[in-house]
């Protein structure tokens, strides 16, 4: 005789109340505890929407280069963040310079960044001579000062044929090396790891495993990579820029505080010309500093916090 058992009421609502949360609800509960990488990408989108907005209300094709209005007139109605001595509305320029220098440290972040992924895991994976090759030549560059080498380099070109692309290009030459040496430590530990011996076993081939096993769990490890070359490339070309190194005719950040330096600016009373691009190149470091923050807690298990 078959026994029918019947769940009790209390039965029922203990099962309903410890139902496992769904992923949406995991993700909002974990960013509510990851408060420096919601600060971060809170300010981030912030000034991706001041540079987007403002690109679809603005000529910014006129207005953010010289003679285009009265210069050197303070903030008013008219010009919310006054003009330069050049003639340049500063809200157009803060406008463009923002995403002109945040496409020069994406370009470099993602370049560096994916150099290194692809050396790191060449070096580390298979091991041999190709990791002495790659290892050694980390090595020797990475003590070479690169904020040198890069001024040597954009010194030595052309200023009329320098862009915001050119410069994206010339930052990233020396911005795999740490990614590098960060892809190599990560995949060495990885490699050793349970679940990648029992893949060997399956039979899968070497790129099966870094492509299905090793890669999805360096993600955290990329993007965390990828946002400091990003921080590293912004970094450089405001060096380069301060020092006149860079596209000179662009509003970039860089040049912006450059031309305000040039034509002593405070000293002239227009404060409001190097105060908006100090503004916003300090927000975005702080908000690259607190993403890379929030990934790395993330990424690592020692410092991540829990319920």
């Amino acid at each position: 005789m078959t026994q029918i058992t019947i769940a009790s009421p209390q039965a029922q609502t203990r099962s309903e109340r410890y139902q496992h949360p769904s992923r949406l609800t995991l993700t909002l509960r974990y960013l509510r505890r990851n408060k420096s990488l919601v600060i971060g990408l809170a300010i981030a989108l912030a000034l991706a929407l001041f540079s987007i907005v403002g690109s679809l209300t603005i000529d910014t094709e006129k207005l953010a280069y010289p003679l285009a209005v009265k210069p050197k007139q303070p903030p008013s109605p008219e010009y919310p963040l006054g003009t330069d001595f050049f003639g340049r509305d500063m809200l157009a320029v803060m406008v463009r310079g923002v995403w002109q220098t945040a496409v020069i440290g994406l370009i470099a972040g993602a370049i560096g960044t994916g150099v290194g992924v692809v050396l790191g895991f060449l070096s580390a994976y298979y091991g041999g001579a190709v990791d002495t090759l790659i290892r050694g030549i980390t090595e020797v560059l990475l003590p070479i000062p690169a904020f040198l080498i890069l001024v040597i380099i954009a010194g030595s070109i052309d200023r009329r044929s320098v862009t915001i692309y050119t410069m994206a290009l010339i930052v990233s030459l020396l911005a795999w090396m740490g990614p590098t040496r960060i892809m190599r430590a990560q995949v060495l530990s990885l490699k050793e790891r349970l679940f990648v011996n029992v893949a060997k076993l399956s039979g899968m081939g070497n790129l099966e495993i870094v492509f299905k096993e090793i890669l999805p769990n360096m993600l955290p490890f990329i993007l965390a990579s990828f946002v400091s070359g990003v921080f590293a490339g912004i970094f450089s070309s405001f060096g380069l820029s301060v020092l006149g190194l860079g596209p000179l005719r662009e509003p970039l950040i860089g040049n912006t505080i450059w031309f305000a330096q040039q034509q002593a600016a405070f000293f002239n009373g227009w404060w409001w010309w190097p105060l908006w691009p100090t503004l916003a190149l300090i927000l975005i470091f702080v908000s690259l500093t607190l993403i890379n923050i929030g990934l790395d807690e993330l990424a690592n298990p020692r410092v991540r916090r829990t319920e």
